[in-house]
């Protein structure tokens, strides 16, 4: 794993209650955009309130960015602003034999393991706003650029579409 934004808090000096305020430097932001193939991230900081339950930590609060992505279609940087909630819990790494596995359910999406010393609340900031990229950016001109490559757009591609193309193509009339 790469640690491009790590901010290790050692177990026994979290505060139940503590607040952290995390902005990456310009090092730290050149790794993140890099690991996540951006072309720039000029902004990251996150804003988390700790709760300590044990060995499990639980981290709430917002992160935000600003950056650029590339887009889909035509490749171009598209600017992007994130500004999300978070809720993450760091629990102990389970101990598991070699053949057995760990079940997570839908609750357990934000659950990231700690090896019973520290968590590492930067990482998961950085793997926070991988997840909130928009999966497909698209530029202003990436209609165009399809549209010149022959690609139909949903409307056209479309059943009903298909269907008003074969009756036109069979001369049936619009009534």
């Amino acid at each position: 794993m790469i640690e491009d934004f790590a901010h290790r808090l050692t177990l026994d000096r979290i505060r139940d209650g503590e607040r952290i305020d995390l902005v990456a430097d310009d090092q730290e932001r050149a790794a993140i955009a890099e690991r996540l193939d951006l072309p720039s991230l000029d902004r990251l900081e996150a804003h988390a309130c700790l709760a300590c339950e044990g060995l499990k930590v639980r981290a709430t609060g917002r992160v935000v960015a600003s950056l650029e992505q590339r887009c889909v279609v035509t490749g171009d940087a598209v600017g992007a602003h994130v500004d999300e909630a978070f809720e993450i819990a760091f629990v102990p790494e389970p101990r598991i034999g070699p053949e057995e596995e760990v079940e997570l359910g839908p609750e357990d999406c934000d659950v990231v393991f700690h090896d019973g010393i520290a968590i590492d609340l930067g990482t998961a900031i950085a793997d926070t706003l991988a997840l909130s990229l928009d999966p497909y950016p698209r530029s202003a001109s990436a209609e165009t650029a399809l549209r010149e490559a022959g690609v139909l757009s949903e409307e056209e591609a479309g059943p009903f579409a298909v269907l008003a193309r074969l009756r036109k193509d069979l001369g049936g009339n619009d009534a």
